[in-house]
């Protein structure tokens, strides 16, 4: 199949890379003249997949209408707060029965819309919109380690249309029509994964890190069942995979954030420390703490990041506060 990748950040690099590998013609578009030429004549990503090495029947363009042209799938992957201008840009170019794949995990600030909504706010038909999500890190599956993801769409067959496409001898895809739980699973861990890292910087141990996993699975499903997502996906690989892995690995950018905030550091500091990068949970707990709120859902995990990040409450409190909650049943 023809494939477009918008964005050459680490994890659209390496799903061009999956997709190439999994047999289809796939050009990946980069914003940067730089970039798409050191991609091209190197097949490499020095910035975002250093010592990876691209296949080289993956094309890279600068050219937006070049990228779309033609494409069967369109991977959307630039930033969660950018994504309504890009897909608002892109939309006119895009194929009319091109399926698009959200790979973006976040919640707009504002809207509060999760990414699937926003791609279609943009232009898009409900149904020709996908969610590929799950425990994902993009340099171990770059360096083709075993791993397995999920594809959602409301429509089954276009579901199953992205798995075929993306299934290769590293990555093996199922398919949900759950899309709601997929989103918030993948935007909601970030948070739990910043807490987790809070606790690491705080030396604290596995006790810790297990009880802020389970618990903050726990508050991410009472989400889900206000917004109408299906249980069952938290007990899942876009649930419980994608918590474990982004919560445990020093490869999260999420985690390792949260890790220089409990080692002391200013958002400032833990920014400058992680390639001047703000992770997705400092921005998407805002989010999600107000989605939570507007839904009389009890997320006291969020609540202490979301406090943290943006109401200046030190992390050591922040672990206080969470132990003198008041007793209950679990």
């Amino acid at each position: 199949m023809r494939v477009a990748v918008m964005g050459a950040g680490s994890w659209g690099t390496t799903l061009a890379k999956v997709f190439a590998d999994a047999g289809n013609h796939v050009c990946l578009w980069a914003r940067r003249q730089e970039l798409a030429e050191t991609i091209s004549n190197t097949r490499e990503n020095p910035d975002y997949l250093p010592g990876i090495t691209l296949p080289d029947a993956l094309e890279v363009t600068t050219d937006i209408a070049a990228a779309l042209g033609g494409a069967e799938i369109v991977v959307c992957g630039v930033p969660s707060q950018t994504l309504r201008d890009n897909v608002s840009a892109w939309a006119p170019l895009i194929p009319n029965d091109a399926t698009v794949l959200s790979i973006s995990k976040g919640i707009e600030r504002g809207t509060l819309k999760r990414m699937t909504e926003v791609i279609v706010e943009a232009g898009i038909e409900e149904d020709r919109v996908a969610v590929l999500s799950g425990p994902n890190l993009a340099r171990e599956v770059a360096l083709e380690q075993p791993a397995a993801t999920v594809i959602a769409c409301v429509d089954e067959n276009r579901a199953k249309l992205v798995q075929a496409a993306v299934a290769n001898h590293y990555i093996r895809p199922y398919t949900n029509t759950d899309v709601i739980g997929c989103e918030l699973g993948g935007a909601c861990k970030n948070v739990i994964a910043l807490a987790c890292g809070m606790a690491t910087g705080l030396s604290l141990g596995e006790n810790t890190q297990a009880t802020l996993i389970t618990r903050g699975l726990a508050e991410i499903t009472r989400l889900g069942n206000a917004l109408g997502a299906d249980e069952r996906t938290f007990a899942g690989l876009a649930g419980l995979g994608d918590l474990v892995a982004t919560c445990n690995s020093e490869l999260s950018r999420n985690r390792t954030f949260g890790k220089r905030l409990g080692l002391g550091d200013s958002l400032a500091q833990a920014k400058a420390a992680t390639k001047g990068q703000v992770a997705e949970g400092v921005i998407s707990s805002n989010s999600i703490f107000q989605l939570a709120q507007d839904h009389n859902v009890d997320m006291p995990l969020t609540q202490a990041v979301y406090s943290v990040c943006h109401e200046d409450l030190a992390v050591a409190d922040m672990m206080v506060s969470l132990m003198g909650r008041s007793k209950k049943s679990e």
